[in-house]
């Protein structure tokens, strides 16, 4: 069955905000001489901030033994997770995507756990925006990755069926929510989710500048009829 959809992650996918953000955390707890392990941190990734299983300042709070002063120390450690992510290019592949999904008249959507006003500013900043027919957020639904919900969304969006469309993430919550809608998921890990298992997608890419789209969609339509 033919494509007819993209569907894109934003965070870690489109712009690695994933590093900077573990990073700023990790920074925050080297300061108090205590380590953040990627273990701890990984089923944060791909989720929003409020269904998020690891609340690191509470984790902090706990292992200092005392509430920390989060209204000074907060806004500073965002300013340099900004500071980071303001850094970080457009990943590899992504915009020659973009380009040629436009060019072969196929819908493009975006699903993220992110809110609007930090998904929509990201992509205007970087000159993306125009490219989407629809975003879904953390704002548009009850429940984010990894339950199916943004996916589902953008779907009835879009008006095309799960066969009809194809995602693109990085994180495991992310893979799973677009296996749980019954679409094919192409993984392409950044630097950070390349340590985690992303073997439940039907395809993984080190880069989507590894593989024309085209060669891509086809892949994609022959798997699809292969499963009927």
């Amino acid at each position: 069955m033919k494509i007819q959809a993209l569907i894109f992650d934003f965070d870690g996918l489109i712009l690695d905000t994933e590093e900077p953000i573990f990073r700023s955390w990790q920074e925050l707890y080297q300061s108090y001489q205590l380590n953040l392990s990627l273990e701890s941190w990984a089923d944060t990734i791909g989720r929003s901030e409020e269904d998020a299983p690891f609340d690191p300042k509470l984790d902090l709070d706990e292992r200092l033994g005392e509430r920390l002063g989060w209204g000074e120390i907060g806004p500073r450690r965002r300013r340099r997770e900004l500071e980071l992510i303001a850094a970080q290019p457009i990943l590899p592949g992504v915009e020659d995507y973009l380009k040629s999904a436009r060019r072969l008249h196929i819908k493009i959507g975006l699903a993220s756990s992110s809110d609007i006003r930090w998904v929509s500013g990201h992509l205007e900043r970087l000159g993306l925006l125009d490219y989407f027919d629809c975003l879904r957020t953390s704002d548009d639904v009850l429940h984010t990755k990894p339950a199916p919900d943004l996916f589902l969304a953008v779907l009835e969006c879009l008006e095309v069926r799960p066969q009809e469309a194809l995602v693109f993430e990085d994180s495991p919550n992310g893979i799973l929510a677009a296996r749980k809608a019954g679409i094919f998921c192409v993984a392409v890990p950044n630097r950070l989710t390349s340590h985690l298992n992303v073997d439940q997608a039907n395809l993984i890419l080190n880069a989507m500048s590894d593989l024309p789209l085209e060669d891509l969609l086809a892949l994609a339509e022959k798997e699809n009829d292969s499963r009927g």
